[in-house]
């Protein structure tokens, strides 16, 4: 099986581990380190390509080359604070990007399954609720309204041209708030807070009390993976229902930014002081932000396996076996001890 992937390092091993012949396509990683790189993740790819989604062209060629039967979208510029910096990047890159693979896999017909990524962050977060797929959707910052809009544009291809297409199916997914080992992003979390640990500095938090669905990442990677192969197989028990999937954590994961900051001050050992920081970059985000998870529980048979601090412990892990271990194997570890 082919699989044209926009996906994370961890998301390639995964589907290495499964069998697939996986080509991916994305801009060279930002971060330095990376785990793209520490973990070799192009040594397992049929073809690594670095260009960027929104030429489409090389992309349109790139997948009819790859012969791909499957599509994982996750391309993106997924940062909310990044987008008020730049808001014209963030559009182009999340709405041109997912017009490119609509319009690709609408003249690619042996493409039987496409999984495309938005977030939890296109619902109308001015509502104080646990948010399910047919709820209104918002878009109250340049990031969260890129990714409406890819939501309209899925759905104007669906009805447009994809509602009678028996041998392809697409769907879009909402993840909540994805954690994991690894990462090195700016301007999230964890990796924050570690950066600051090992430097022994406060953890500076701009919104310390917003409520967050934290789950790990192979928690969506695993119901994206379910869904994907429901869509290939085109199983009648999902097949006429709108295509829209929440992969939300299990309520109890929905903590504040201030306790899974002090988890990480009480593990390490340091007296790490939490201080609220006012933003000058941007209107701070929501405070409280809760995705369900009823549909994929019903139709697909997914449910969320590790709990918060299950998850938060596997993140140390990582990083503590990260000094004997090569991070490949690190990875593959974790993911046979998520599927078990």
């Amino acid at each position: 099986m082919y699989c044209k992937s926009t996906l994370n390092p961890g998301s390639k091993s995964c589907l290495k581990i499964l069998g697939a012949k996986v080509t991916g396509y994305a801009l060279k990683p930002k971060t330095n380190p990376s785990l793209f790189k520490l973990a070799k993740i192009n040594e397992i790819l049929e073809k690594s390509i670095y260009t960027d989604i929104r030429n489409y062209k090389r992309l349109f060629k790139e997948i009819n080359k790859s012969k791909a039967n499957i599509i994982f979208h996750l391309a993106a510029q997924p940062l909310v604070r990044y987008s008020y910096i730049e808001p014209k990047e963030t559009f182009e890159t999340n709405i041109l990007g997912t017009l490119n693979i609509l319009e690709s896999v609408r003249k690619n017909k042996k493409i039987k399954s496409t999984v495309i990524i938005t977030t939890d962050k296109v619902y109308d977060t001015t509502k104080t609720k646990i948010f399910k797929e047919s709820d209104i959707l918002g878009g109250h910052d340049p990031y969260s309204s890129s990714k409406v809009s890819c939501e309209h544009l899925f759905s104007s291809y669906i009805h447009s041209f994809f509602e009678k297409r028996s041998n392809q199916k697409l769907a879009t997914v909402r993840a909540g708030n994805v954690i994991g080992g690894g990462d090195y992003s700016e301007n999230r979390l964890i990796p924050d807070i570690l950066r600051s640990a090992k430097k022994v500095k406060k953890i500076i938090l701009r919104n310390p009390n917003s409520v967050r669905p934290w789950q790990h990442v192979l928690e969506p990677l695993n119901g994206y993976l379910l869904l994907a192969e429901k869509l290939y197989k085109n199983e009648k028990r999902i097949r006429n229902i709108k295509q829209n999937w929440n992969f939300g954590p299990n309520i109890s994961n929905c903590k504040s930014v201030k306790n899974v900051a002090k988890f990480f001050a009480k593990r390490l050992k340091l007296k790490i002081k939490v201080v609220k920081t006012k933003d000058k970059i941007f209107t701070p985000e929501t405070s409280f932000l809760r995705l369900g998870n009823f549909k994929s529980k019903k139709f697909l048979k997914w449910h969320p396996k590790w709990s918060l601090e299950k998850s938060l412990n596997k993140i140390l892990d990582w990083y503590y076996l990260f000094e004997t271990m090569n991070p490949r194997d690190i990875c593959e570890k974790q993911i046979k001890e998520f599927i078990r």
